[in-house]
């Protein structure tokens, strides 16, 4: 039988309790990378009317950044991008961001949070919104890339007869990413941490 801590209330815990704690949730993380895989492998049954599924877009995108010589985080960010849409269809970019911020430099995770707004570029005026909303942004050091995720990789992969690398194909990028030390925000002092 596992080892449980001595509190029903978590004010009530000792120095041991979060220890054990903290031991149990190391060894959770080392099993993200599988996590991460399954999730993306989910969106296969996702969100419907597409020419292909959530997952295939996901490795289409993923594949054209690595064919661009993306870096691990990126194409690994570029393969995860959309896997919000499993459980928070209307704010799935944060969700994706969210995943990748422990693990990734904070470009990434900004194109990541901000691939939503700025890939309405291409629809959402056929559904009477602002095409022009990302330009809110136009200052900031990372609009730019955000733009080429975009337009280079994600809004052009919904071709099924695009040749499209397996999800196999990304499973080691995966791993090297969600296996480093995570940056975990909860013992960081304010000010000092990544985005700080």
């Amino acid at each position: 039988m596992p080892r449980i801590v001595s509190f029903l209330q978590m004010k009530d815990g000792t120095s041991e309790d979060y220890e054990l704690l903290d031991r149990s949730e190391r060894e959770y993380a080392r099993r993200l990378p599988d996590e991460i895989l399954n999730a993306v492998s989910a969106l296969d049954h996702s969100i419907e009317g597409y020419p292909v599924s959530r997952l295939t877009h996901s490795l289409q995108t993923a594949t054209r950044a690595l064919n661009d010589g993306a870096d691990d985080e990126m194409v690994v960010a570029a393969l995860v991008h959309d896997v919000g849409d499993l459980l928070a269809p209307y704010n799935h970019a944060a969700v994706a961001a969210a995943i990748l911020k422990p693990y990734v430099r904070p470009e990434v995770t900004w194109i990541v949070e901000q691939h939503g707004l700025f890939q309405s570029y291409y629809y959402v005026h056929h559904v009477g919104g602002d095409r022009n909303a990302r330009d809110r942004h136009r200052d900031h050091p990372w609009y730019k890339s955000c733009v080429n995720f975009c337009a280079k990789w994600d809004q052009s992969s919904f071709d099924p007869n695009f040749p499209t690398l397996p999800l196999n194909a990304f499973e080691a990028a995966v791993r090297r990413v969600f296996s480093r030390e995570a940056h975990d925000p909860r013992y960081v002092k304010h000010g000092l941490g990544a985005d700080g």
